[in-house]
């Protein structure tokens, strides 16, 4: 989860980095749909960081720019021993079945003013994978990980959303707007784990997934802030 924590902050800095002109950020609600509703019938949640390489408005209304996203689908947690030969040290293990997604993003707000509602499309790939991290009961310091499982899938889709103006920039600063919007993604075919698909054998110590199947069809829900320089 941290190295996706990373790869989103750095996205965020390299968009700015390439004369961005609008950045933004969003905490996200994640609902599956489709035969990934059938799979994964909860809510998820994570972050949503996106910028873009002009400012749409009245004369310039269309624009284009990236967008990635960190979602968690599922947690499992445990206690175990930390081996068979050091039955008598307890550990926690904690599973995460989580998505990253990384799209290309066309956006078309032709309104000006205090409040802008804007329309976007989206191309690019879903990154669905499951870790299991290792740490002593008595701290939060994971001391071994693994990712495992994962596979890939093509997105595309659609959104639209609207912007409230917060604080103007009073041109020496970035408009800083309330950003509202819900997005649709239609994911191709991929497998992926689920809370209840990893069975550990303790008589052997084997481990067995089962996989789920499926397309990867995403409706999300975004609260955030925007930056229109």
């Amino acid at each position: 989860m941290k190295k996706i924590n990373a790869l989103l902050i750095l996205l965020f800095f390299l968009a700015g980095s390439i004369s961005a002109q609008t950045l933004s950020g969003s905490l996200m609600l994640g609902l599956p749909q489709g035969e990934f509703k059938d799979n994964i019938d909860k809510l998820g949640y994570g972050l949503q960081v996106q910028g873009t390489l002009s400012s749409p408005g009245i004369f310039t209304p269309f624009s284009i720019g990236v967008s990635a996203a960190y979602m968690v689908y599922g947690n499992e947690s445990r206690q175990a021993p930390l081996s068979v030969y050091v039955p008598d040290v307890t550990v926690d293990v904690d599973r995460s079945y989580n998505l990253a997604n990384f799209h290309l993003l066309a956006l078309v707000s032709p309104l000006g003013g205090p409040i802008r509602p804007y329309v976007e499309g989206l191309v690019g790939g879903t990154y669905l994978f499951t870790t299991t991290e290792v740490k002593g009961t008595n701290n939060d310091e994971k001391f071994a990980s693994s990712t495992n499982f994962d596979d890939f899938a093509f997105s595309y889709g659609f959104g639209g959303g609207i912007l409230i103006n917060l604080v103007p920039g009073l041109g020496i600063g970035p408009d800083i707007y309330l950003d509202l919007k819900a997005r649709y993604l239609l994911g191709s075919e991929s497998e992926y784990l689920t809370e209840g698909s990893v069975v550990i054998n303790p008589a052997n110590s084997s481990i067995t997934y089962n996989a789920k199947k499926s397309t990867t069809d995403l409706l999300s829900i975004h609260i955030g802030v925007a930056a229109y320089f």
